[in-house]
C-alpha cells in the first residue's frame, strides 16, 4: 500500500527528527551549560577543550547513546511479545522477563560484586547472559503456568507474569540486602532502572546482541503478521508456529537481558511504544517494528533528561519518570478493554 508506506516514512523521519532535538538538548543543557558552537567543535575535534571533552564523551554522550539503544531495544522487543502472545497488554516488564533478567544480573552482581564495580570486561560480557538465563527462565514459568487446553492463554499470561514478575522481584530485593553497603546502593539504583554510570565498556557489550538479534526480528515481521491469525489457520498456512514463536521470543528475550543489563528494570516503554506505533501506522508489523523501536527511543532520552534535570540536585532515574507515564497508560488501555 503506497500509501500506507508513504505514511509510514513521514511519520519515521518526524520521529528521527525528535530523536536528534532531545538528543542536541541533552547534549548541550544539564548543571553544566554548553552552546551549540561548544559541542560542534568538541565533536569535530576543533580547538578541544579539556572540560567539554570530560562532561561531553565521559558523562552525556553515552548516556544518550545507551538511552537510545535501550529504547529502541524495548520497544521492539515489545512489539514481538505483544505479537506473539496476541495480547495488548503484553510487555516485558510486566509479563516478569524484566524481572527475571534483573534477578539474575542481581545474583551475579551479589556474587561478584567488586567485579561488577570495576566495568571490568568479564563483567559487561557476562551480566547480558545472567539476565537471558534470567529472562529464559521466567519465560518458561510463564509458558508452564498460563498454557491452558493446549494453547497460550492471554489473560492468564498477564495475571501469570504480574505473579512471577513479582516473586523474582522479591527475591531481588532479597539478595541487594544482604550485599555490602557500597553494592546494596549500586544494586538500589539500578533496580530502579537507570543508567547514570553508563560509559563506552556498557554499549560495547550490548551493541552486538541488538546488532544481531534486532535483524532476526525484522526478518520475522510477516510471521508476526500471521501470528495474529488462529493457530489453526496459521498451522493450515504451513508455518511451524512453534518454532517461529520460540525463535521471536528466545531474540526479544535477548535483547531485553542486554537491555537489563546496562539500564536496570525500564518498565512500560515496551508496553506503550507499540500501541503509539500502532494508533499512528497500522497493525502490519513491517512498518510497526520499526516505528515502534524509534518511538521507545525518543521516550528513554526524553524520560533520562526529565530525570537528570528537572529534579536537580536530585536525579530521578529515568524508569521512575516512564513509570509516571506508564501506569496511567497502563489503566488506560485496561479501561479500553474492558470496554
Amino acid at each position: 500500500m503506497p500509501n500506507q508506506k508513504g505514511k509510514f516514512r513521514l511519520l519515521f523521519l518526524v520521529n528521527i527528527a525528535l530523536i536528534l532535538l532531545a538528543i542536541y538538548t541533552s547534549l548541550t543543557n544539564g548543571v553544566f551549560d554548553m552552546t551549540v558552537l561548544d559541542v560542534i567543535r568538541t565533536l569535530l575535534r576543533i580547538d578541544p577543550v579539556a572540560e567539554y571533552d570530560l562532561v561531553i564523551f565521559d558523562f552525556r554522550l553515552p548516556r544518550i547513546v545507551i538511552a537510545a539503544l535501550v529504547g529502541f531495544g524495548l520497544g521492539v522487543a515489545g512489539t514481538v511479545i505483544q505479537g506473539i502472545t496476541r495480547n495488548g497488554l503484553a510487555d516485558p516488564g510486566i509479563l516478569g522477563i524484566n524481572a527475571g533478567a534483573g534477578a539474575a544480573i542481581v545474583a551475579f552482581m551479589f556474587f561478584f560484586g567488586g567485579q561488577f564495580m570495576d566495568a571490568s570486561w568479564y563483567s559487561i560480557i557476562a551480566m547480558p547472559l545472567f539476565g537471558l538465563t534470567g529472562g529464559l527462565l521466567a519465560a518458561g514459568l510463564i509458558y508452564l503456568f498460563a498454557w491452558r487446553n493446549g494453547a497460550l492463554d492471554p489473560q492468564r499470561l498477564i495475571l501469570v507474569g504480574i505473579a512471577i514478575g513479582s516473586g523474582l522481584g522479591a527475591v531481588s530485593l532479597y539478595l541487594s540486602l544482604k550485599m555490602n553497603p557500597n553494592d546494596f546502593e549500586m544494586a538500589t539504583v539500578w533496580l530502579s532502572g537507570s543508567i547514570w554510570s553508563a560509559n563506552w565498556t556498557h554499549i560495547a557489550g550490548m551493541l552486538p546482541w541488538l546488532v544481531i538479534l534486532i535483524p532476526v526480528l525484522m526478518r520475522k515481521v510477516y510471521i508476526l503478521d500471521l501470528l495474529q491469525l488462529s493457530e489453526e489457520s496459521v498451522k493450515n498456512l504451513g508455518v511451524s508456529v512453534e518454532k517461529e514463536r520460540n525463535i521471536l521470543l528466545l531474540s526479544s528475550i535477548g535483547i531485553v537481558s542486554a537491555c537489563v543489563s546496562v539500564s536496570g528494570g525500564i518498565g512500560f516503554v515496551g508496553l506503550m511504544a507499540p500501541h503509539i506505533a500502532k494508533r499512528l501506522t497500522g497493525i502490519q508489523h513491517r512498518y510497526v517494528l520499526p516505528l515502534s523501536g524509534t518511538i521507545g527511543m525518543l521516550m528513554v532520552v526524553v524520560a533520562d533528561f526529565i530525570g537528570k534535570t528537572v529534579f536537580t540536585p536530585i536525579e530521578l532515574p529515568v524508569g521512575i519518570v516512564i513509570s509516571i507515564i506508564g501506569v496511567p497508560y497502563f489503566f488506560y488501555l485496561l479501561s479500553r478493554r474492558k470496554k
